[in-house]
């Protein structure tokens, strides 16, 4: 049995994802002073653990509906 979540669930998801990242990449920037290397690395990390997710079919995003492949019919 797969294990894998909803495109409206795994959209909400990778957003709150990707705001509680920054906001821990940009709270360990001014209160340990780490460089911008290192901060552009973890923010690397964080991406690959979302991408490695996607990969494997446990978040299936929809992207909030931006790249439709249907066209509206007028």
């Amino acid at each position: 049995m797969k294990f894998s979540f909803g495109p409206r669930f795994s959209d909400y998801f990778i957003l709150v994802y990707a705001v509680i990242t920054l906001y821990i990449r940009f709270k360990l920037e001014q209160e340990v002073e780490i460089t911008t290397l290192n901060s552009l690395l973890i923010g690397a990390f964080f991406v690959i653990i979302i991408y490695v997710m996607i990969k494997v079919k446990v978040l299936n995003p929809n992207w909030f509906g931006l790249f439709n492949s249907k066209k509206s019919e007028q």
